[in-house]
């Protein structure tokens, strides 16, 4: 049985923004703006909206180019708030 060590390896960055970044600069919440939902820097494009066409088989470059406000660094942002959204649902929930 053959182990992998994995002490020496970086992290691959994904779209070339690593996974610690803070999505907390780029993920905004405002009442009045798409009811309240986590957009992306005040713009109204929601995390909900990336997601979604990420599931639907939208490439990062696709979504990129439909919307030309949104920047690669948006993209991980989405991800990261949806993991760490996740992980508080998960430990929550938890028995």
């Amino acid at each position: 049985m053959t182990t992998m060590q994995h002490d020496s390896i970086d992290p691959v960055p994904l779209w070339g923004v690593s996974f610690d970044m803070n999505f907390r600069e780029r993920i905004t919440i405002e009442p009045g703006k798409r009811g309240g939902k986590p957009c992306i820097r005040g713009l109204r494009i929601t995390v909900y909206d990336v997601l979604e066409y990420l599931a639907a088989g939208m490439t990062p470059e696709q979504i990129l180019s439909d919307f030309p406000d949104l920047e690669a660094e948006d993209i991980s942002a989405v991800l990261a708030f949806a993991a760490d959204r996740e992980r508080k649902l998960s430990s929550t929930s938890a028995p």
